[in-house]
């Protein structure tokens, strides 16, 4: 189900939140503020709750509760949104005391995702984590029954509508799953035949917001969707990037991360996210202007680890900064490229960062292949990437691109 997009005015939200000490309560709520506008909403007020814990039964405390009814009262509120995993007492019991429809911030998270997937396999993997939400959240009378028996064989109690709604839900989640499945084996097929063809590829990752998609047409002309907004695009897009050296490589966005990201959001766009697990090069983005720039590096990296990526492959790339100040405080270990997408500057660095990454594993060369050595012409093909291969009187000429540590074994074919 989608809150905002069918809306014809913007809906009028209140946030809370509770500061329990185990993360940063104010910024965590300035980014549900960012999630909130992204999705439609108009934010009208804000509330921060510093409690040992949330409260089991309205979240914030009841004292804290009937300032958010006087408040909702009083601004005509719309929706309220929890920047919590809430149960269902908790809806319950704050919808009750406010007069007012109540999510929290994985809801508002799988909203924006299902207003933002555009591909099958997008709309799939989100409808999947909305249901996996949604399962221990069914709430019912029980008593109530959904439908009695017709006939023999089928007389008795019938099924309560909670149990009838639960299996539905599981039917649908396996069908979906397996719908998935089908685009996963298509997606892996793809993988492999860019490994057999030697398809050298660079995968966009960073947290949401940072520039990616900018980033990825400016590289490429690919005419991604690029707004100032959390998650603006969410389906992989993979383009033809040519380096300065003339070589060709495939540049892939993927989808955006942000803190706390439900658990089922990541499960459900693995396969997506695995497209930065299994490239040649990985650029992660930052936007150099925000505040928490070093906050959201340590994210990106930590996600990039769950995933098996590490290693001299990442390139961080410091985006914005031309509105950064003291991007130099901010800056990681390693190797750093500070550009912006949006005015073009210091891509032609970027674009010689990663040659010289691959050119630390790869290596182009041009050789001539004597017609009696024909056998080695399979090899270097069997070996690497033939960027053209041309007859002469020598023999064959190939311009490759090949694996440095079997470049040696060509080494006499050389030109």
């Amino acid at each position: 189900m989608n809150y905002f997009e069918n809306n014809e005015s913007q809906e009028k939200a209140l946030l809370i939140c509770v500061d329990t000490g185990d993360f940063d309560a104010e910024a965590s709520l300035n980014e549900l503020e960012l999630l909130a506008e992204s999705a439609g909403a108009k934010v009208e007020g804000k509330i921060l709750q510093r409690r040992p814990s949330p409260d089991p039964a309205t979240y914030i405390g009841r004292g804290r509760l009937a300032e958010a009814e006087l408040f909702c009262h009083n601004t005509e509120i719309d929706l309220i949104i929890c920047d919590g995993e809430l149960s269902p007492s908790q809806i319950r019991n704050i919808e009750k005391a406010t007069d007012v429809r109540v999510i929290d911030r994985t809801q508002l998270i799988l909203d924006i995702f299902a207003l933002r997937a555009k591909s099958r396999e997008g709309k799939l993997q989100v409808e999947v984590a909305q249901l996996r939400y949604a399962l221990p959240r069914l709430t019912g009378k029980g008593t109530e029954l959904s439908r009695l028996g017709g006939g023999i064989g089928t007389r008795g109690p019938g099924e309560s509508k909670l149990e009838s709604d639960r299996r539905h839900i599981m039917r649908r989640i396996h069908a979906l799953e397996e719908q998935l499945e089908a685009i996963e084996k298509r997606r892996s097929l793809i993988r492999k035949r860019r490994e057999k063809n030697e398809v050298i590829t660079a995968a966009l990752v960073g947290y949401t917001n940072a520039g990616k998609s900018t980033l990825m047409n400016a590289l490429t002309n690919a005419g991604v969707l690029a707004e100032d907004k959390l998650f603006a695009t969410l389906d992989p897009t993979s383009r033809k990037l040519t380096l300065q050296n003339g070589q060709s490589i495939m540049l892939i966005d993927t989808v955006g991360f942000v803190s706390r990201l439900p658990h089922d959001l990541v499960k459900a766009f693995k396969s997506t996210l695995e497209e930065a697990a299994g490239a040649d090069i990985v650029l992660n983005v930052c936007d150099a202007s925000d505040p928490r720039c070093s906050e959201h590096i340590e994210i990106t990296t930590n996600i990039l680890k769950e995933l098996g990526c590490v290693g001299d492959n990442i390139i961080t790339v410091m985006n914005k900064c031309d509105m950064a100040e003291n991007v130099y405080d901010i800056l990681p270990f390693g190797k750093t490229v500070m550009i912006s997408a949006l005015k073009n500057v210091n891509l032609d660095l970027l674009l010689k960062e990663i040659e010289d990454r691959l050119a630390v594993k790869s290596t182009q060369l041009t050789l001539i292949i004597p017609f009696s050595d024909g056998s080695a012409v399979n090899d270097v093909r069997n070996s690497g990437k033939i960027l053209s291969e041309e007859f002469t009187e020598k023999g064959t000429l190939l311009k490759v691109i090949l694996p440095a540590d079997v470049a040696d074994r060509f080494s006499k074919y050389i030109v």
